[in-house]
């Protein structure tokens, strides 16, 4: 036999069931809600970080960025004393990327890294070997890196952007300092397609 309480409990739950099937019912007629949206973290913001001197800092967690891509000018193709003959696999944040497509411009803060990667040790005169894939140029050891920061404030003499180098070599370095303008800077005012950077090179900046 159900007691008084017993039967107050019994309602109080059906009443609770009653309610989630009619706020599930809502939600259903409503549409179905995007769970990710939710559930997803916003981008971090990463900014340029220096040192009390003006050195800049190695950027964190650049591999995780967006992948622009990797022009290559190796030796062999260039008499033995290639000026950049690694890999260069370019990457930029999240965020500044984001906001470029937006706008097509490269917001302030913005930070192109370079990473370098040295190729594997070829077995023709132009440096080339054969690989499973195919005869080509295989990437190897990193050697460093090159980074560019915007910063129309601190480097307003090179239009805008600051040139830096975490030596080309092993190991890197936790930090530079900005390169002078006949180093980096010149090149980028000469040749460079759009603000500073050679977005012909990357189909996902090139608009």
């Amino acid at each position: 036999m159900m007691t008084k309480t017993s039967f107050a409990a019994f309602s109080l739950g059906c009443s609770l069931l009653v309610l989630a099937g009619c706020s599930k019912s809502e939600a259903t007629k409503a549409g179905p809600v995007d769970e990710t949206a939710v559930a997803s973290p916003a981008v971090e913001r990463y900014m340029p970080e220096y040192t009390a001197a003006g050195e800049l800092v190695l950027p964190k967690k650049f591999e995780r960025w967006v992948y622009m891509g990797s022009p290559l000018t190796p030796h062999g193709l260039n008499n033995g004393k290639a000026n950049f003959p690694e890999f260069h696999n370019v990457y930029i944040q999240p965020w500044a990327y984001d906001e470029y497509k937006k706008t097509g411009v490269f917001p302030e803060g913005t930070i192109l890294f370079k990473e370098l990667q040295l190729t594997i040790k070829g077995t023709y005169p132009d440096g080339s070997r054969d690989e499973p894939s195919g005869r080509g140029y295989f990437p190897g050891k990193l050697n460093g890196a090159d980074v560019s920061v915007k910063d129309s404030k601190r480097y307003a003499d090179t239009q805008n952007w600051g040139y830096y180098n975490f030596n080309h070599g092993e190991p890197k370095f936790e930090t530079a300092k900005l390169r002078p303008i006949g180093e980096c800077a010149q090149c980028h005012i000469d040749g460079a397609k759009k603000d500073m950077v050679w977005t012909q090179f990357y189909p996902r900046l090139d608009q």
